[in-house]
């Protein structure tokens, strides 16, 4: 049984209770920590898995330790952990994974292991690296038709890209408009990160529904517009149900109510170029829209570049000044930084130009074709098993749900199957987004026949015990989301017990 599946067994079913009751009643609340707590408990081994085999540090070793001895140990730990990954049952995680490929991402890190973007004068190639990673990017997005001057930064991945665009729009509206109780408006679908963004940052987040089709209303959008509005954000594609919202009308209406536009394609940005040369059904979703005032792509999902890189880009100077930090008193010195971190590792930015143009139009064209090609074959296999109903029109990740079986039975059947699927909800639903390791032959035939046979044996065994509440939102079955929030937060504890 897997980590999520044994969180989601504290039920609201087994409290029995209704959530307004329970924060009157002090023993109800007792009672579901110490089952939180027992639960809990009972996933060390599966959270620690290496601490019967190998030895756990909680001090320095008084002696160090033999360097062939560690890079043994870190060999057997990266063994053990790849063959899902490397034989395409993991969902998203990993998007190129070729060894060939690694081994090549590795060589360039490896020659730039020392190299700090903090200071250019030691390191002028990371300034290289990085302003030819954002302006391929640009151009990628549609930068060149523009008349505008698109400008941008690399930054640690999706949701750093999405919380630095989001401080943007803060501090120009405060600089500009003199807002000071700035609001964003995003649909329910829109990613998390922005959640966290608004959190961070003090903006009032404003979530409006989707259509049948679980794309951003963009009617509701337009109405939810005042006058402390900095920012409207749309996705290409959302992450749940993976379409894409009309970010054409969108825009429009964010251009003339003059606010910002934020496009979130970390997923997409480098596929949906691709699919629209393919010929696939792409809606103008980039810098070709007036509207859309920025934009975050993500270098180390489909760019196929190492972890912990992105791209944020910007419609024009302003926004990217607003994103700085520089400091002109320090007795250490005039100091700036571009984003969030200080020192960063120049090697990932090496790395990541490396998968870029190693990589070309014509690699990224071909692998766009193999990953759409493989996803409409898991389509077509999907809308024929009677049971399941693909949510959306996704081109690539694809939720699935059922109205007659419990959806999140069948994904703990395909996890013990050696899958490792996405559990969503609101509504619960389960997706898989379609990777180059999913298109290795036999790879999509084989998680069909698996999905089929899941669903027949949920079907024969409907009342088997499990249920699956997601790490993206867990699923409803928590009578109180504070409850929900507090077992999060003892989770991530646990991660960081020696």
């Amino acid at each position: 049984m897997s980590i999520r599946t044994r969180l989601s067994g504290i039920s609201g079913r087994a409290i029995g209770i209704a959530a307004d009751r329970i924060a009157t009643l002090p023993f109800l609340r007792q009672r579901i920590d110490r089952e939180m707590e027992s639960r809990l408990a009972g996933l060390a081994d599966e959270i620690k898995p290496y601490r019967d085999y190998f030895s756990t540090y909680s001090t320095l070793p008084a002696l160090g330790r033999d360097r062939d001895a560690i890079l043994e140990e870190l060999a057997a730990m990266q063994a053990h952990e790849s063959s899902r990954w490397e034989d395409g049952y993991a969902s998203g995680a990993v998007y190129h994974g070729d060894s060939a490929h690694v081994d090549f991402l590795n060589a360039a890190y490896a020659l730039h292991s020392q190299s700090n973007p903090l200071h250019t004068d030691l390191f002028p190639s990371a300034s290289k690296f990085e302003s030819e990673i954002v302006s391929m990017t640009a151009n990628m997005l549609g930068a060149s038709p523009t008349p505008d001057d698109i400008v941008g930064l690399v930054s640690s991945g999706g949701t750093e890209s999405i919380m630095l665009a989001m401080k943007s729009y803060r501090d120009l509206a405060r600089e500009k408009r003199g807002i000071t109780q700035p609001e964003m408006i995003a649909a329910v679908t829109a990613h998390v990160a922005f959640d966290k963004a608004a959190h961070y940052f003090g903006i009032k987040m404003t979530r409006i529904p989707v259509d049948d089709q679980y794309r951003a209303d963009w009617i509701a959008a337009k109405d939810a517009i005042n006058r402390n509005t900095i920012v409207m954000i749309g996705s290409a594609p959302s992450f749940p149900h993976g379409v894409i919202d009309p970010i054409a009308e969108m825009s429009a209406v964010a251009l003339e109510a003059g606010i910002g536009f934020h496009t979130d394609a970390c997923l997409g940005g480098f596929v949906l170029p691709w699919a629209e040369r393919l010929g696939y059904p792409v809606p103008p979703f980039d810098f070709r829209l007036p509207g859309v005032t920025s934009m975050s792509a993500d270098t180390h999902k489909y760019g196929y570049a190492a972890k912990g890189t992105s791209v944020v880009l910007y419609r024009g100077q302003d926004l990217r000044h607003a994103q700085y930090f520089v400091a002109t008193e320090w007795p250490g010195g005039l100091y700036f930084s571009p984003t969030f971190a200080g020192s960063r590792p120049g090697a990932l930015s090496a790395a990541c130009w490396a998968a870029m143009v190693s990589t070309g139009e014509a690699g990224y064209l071909e692998a766009t074709r193999r990953i759409l090609q493989t996803a409409d074959l898991i389509k077509e296999a999907i809308r024929g098993i009677p049971e399941l109903e693909i949510l959306g029109d996704p081109l690539w990740i694809i939720a699935f749900a059922s109205d007659s079986l419990p959806i999140y039975q069948v994904m703990d059947a395909m996890t013990r199957k050696g899958w490792s699927l996405n559990g969503l909800h609101k509504p619960s639903c389960v997706h898989l987004a379609v990777t180059l390791r999913h298109t290795q032959p036999g790879v999509a035939e084989r998680f069909v026949d698996d999905l089929r046979l899941s669903v027949a044996e949920v079907k024969e065994n409907p009342k088997q015990t499990g249920g699956m509440a997601p790490i993206y939102g867990m699923a409803a079955t928590l009578p109180a989301r504070g409850i929900v929030g507090n077992l999060l937060k003892r989770y991530i504890d646990l991660l960081y017990e020696v």
